[in-house]
């Protein structure tokens, strides 16, 4: 049987294709919690909508009967961050650490939003969350807007590289902007100001499709160069 001729390493394409898949979990993760949240409650026992329809936050969906789907994605883009590897030894640590932000979010939940009183622990493990949650931003936001920039000595700096820098530089933005509008809610006029659209699902929810967004790019799922720009630059 003649073997299929491909213009790249097998394990290159996989890698690749490993990155879109993380991108689109990013991507698809605020959609998914919320509509398998109202659907899993309408063909429930009770048939009715999930109240609250809306969860406060994307952390509180693990209370929900999407808690284990959440728990998984999480572990899984976590998993592929701690084995990623970039053009230096500052991408690698920073993937190490970003997979382990994102595992401690994983592995510490966030208290329960129904419960009318909590323990010590609980309060504790909640600060434990929110810490790895805002390192875990701060990282993913540190990936697009310089190491996802970078561009390989042995590769001519095509346009398509042009714009797929465009592109992290803006989901890096994106995923700050949402970090400081996080960190605004802390203070009571601005919660207050912003309490009817629910704010901290939004801003999650954008930095999540931010993230997916530069993954699903970096993968070359966005943007991908010509096959003539590759064999100029080889």
């Amino acid at each position: 049987m003649p073997t299929r001729m491909t213009p790249r390493n097998p394990a290159v394409l996989s890698y690749y294709a490993l990155r879109r898949a993380v991108g689109l979990i990013a991507l698809s993760l605020p959609f998914v919690l919320t509509s398998g949240t109202i659907v899993l409650a309408l063909i429930g026992s009770g048939h009715a909508l999930p109240r609250p329809i809306l969860q406060r936050s994307i952390s509180d969906y693990y209370y929900t009967p999407m808690g284990n789907y959440l728990v998984g994605c999480l572990c899984t883009i976590a998993a592929f961050l701690i084995c990623s590897r970039g053009y230096d030894l500052n991408d690698e640590i920073t993937g190490y650490l970003a997979g382990a932000f994102t595992l401690g979010v994983a592995l510490f939940p966030s208290p329960n939003p129904r419960s009318v009183q909590y323990t010590q622990l609980q309060v504790n493990i909640g600060f434990v969350h929110t810490g790895f949650a805002a390192l875990m931003l701060l990282t993913l936001a540190f990936f697009c807007l310089f190491l996802f920039r970078k561009s390989s000595p042995e590769k001519k700096f095509t346009r398509r590289k042009l714009h797929r820098n465009r592109i992290y530089g803006v989901c890096g933005m994106i995923i700050v902007l949402c970090i400081l509008v996080m960190v605004s809610l802390t203070l009571k006029p601005m919660a207050r100001l912003l309490r009817p659209i629910d704010p901290l699902l939004c801003c999650e929810s954008l930095a999540l499709v931010a993230f997916g967004v530069a993954w699903l790019t970096k993968g070359e799922g966005i943007l991908k160069d010509h096959p003539q720009d590759r064999i100029r630059s080889s």
